[in-house]
């Protein structure tokens, strides 16, 4: 069956911050008769309500602070959340039917502890923190976002890993009732995802809650979402229910997908082009002059090292 997925759409078939907004500035105006119906489910762009303030939540030093901030309306209303369909306005027409309460998360694998924690248990694990991180998509755009989060380490040593855990798996939500995305093969649900344990581990990876100073809405990934900022985008799982720890690298998503475009690392490198479009520059959300790119999408100096010695170009 032939699927047409994101590695199959190119930049040009990208929705311009242009036209997005005019659409965007369409809809919030109401201007034409019957608008709601031109463009059916407009009445989800009402976004929920966030249940939990953040604003509280201290600084981080790890924050990139020296960038403005993406359009608050842009990061809530321009996702890729497949599970809620393909376009990127699908997310935030659809995501409200997401159910976020209850909501749990099981630690497993190769642990000594594992556990099953309430997202409100999670909240406990480490005081909140805002990380205002660059934010760079494989299809050449790119945010910059002001997370609330944790550690994802900290988390993470709540069930003390076993010498021989080398990575780390996290999978996603799957409701077919509340996600229409699902009920069509575009990946193979439920989305997976993967990190090396030191990546896991490393202070610039979080888990995020909120963003803005709450509580994250259900198309960014709510109540809990990974956030590697030196990654494109597609490893940044959302809505998570497991995470599991292993000795074996992790068979994601967009590797079973593409994989000659999607590799298990999947840093930014504007040195590795995409097959068929390149990496080299790229669309900040909100600006009309494209920037370059940046190795590790600029956290170098945090990260470079974990992957001393390696062929980024074989190890993409």
């Amino acid at each position: 069956m032939l699927i047409k997925s994101p590695d199959d759409i190119l930049p040009s078939e990208i929705t311009s911050p242009a036209l997005y907004s005019r659409r965007r500035d369409f809809i919030k105006t109401g201007i034409g008769l019957g608008a709601s119906l031109i463009l059916p489910g407009t009445a989800a762009f009402a976004a929920p309500k966030p249940t939990v303030p953040f604003s509280t939540a201290k600084k981080s030093p790890y924050s990139t602070t020296d960038e403005s901030l993406t359009d608050h309306q842009d990061v809530t209303r321009y996702n890729n959340y497949y599970e809620f369909g393909t376009n990127k306005a699908d997310p935030a027409r659809y995501a409200d039917a997401l159910q976020t309460r209850p909501w749990t998360v099981s630690i497993e694998g190769l642990v000594k502890q594992p556990k099953t924690l309430g997202i409100d248990d999670i909240l406990k694990v480490a005081p909140l923190e805002e990380r205002i991180y660059r934010m760079r998509c494989v299809e050449g755009w790119s945010m910059v976002i002001p997370w609330v989060g944790l550690p994802l380490s900290s988390l993470l040593k709540q069930v003390e890993p076993l010498g021989g855990a080398k990575y780390v798996e996290f999978i996603t939500a799957v409701q077919p009732e509340n996600m229409p995305g699902v009920r069509r093969r575009v990946l193979d649900w439920p989305y997976t995802e993967g990190l090396r344990l030191d990546e896991a581990m490393h202070p610039l990876t979080i888990m995020a809650v909120g963003l803005y100073g709450e509580a994250l809405l259900n198309q960014n990934g709510a109540p809990l979402r990974l956030v590697v900022p030196w990654k494109y985008g597609f490893k940044n799982g959302k809505s998570i229910v497991k995470i599991r720890f292993t000795d074996k690298e992790p068979r994601t998503s967009w590797m079973k997908a593409g994989p000659f475009e999607y590799g298990f690392y999947s840093n930014v490198n504007p040195e590795v082009d995409h097959p068929r479009w390149s990496q080299a520059r790229e669309r900040r959300i909100g600006e009309f002059t494209k920037r370059k790119t940046l190795m590790f999408n600029g956290y170098g100096d945090q990260v470079a090292q974990l992957y001393t010695g390696m062929n980024l170009k074989i190890n993409f």
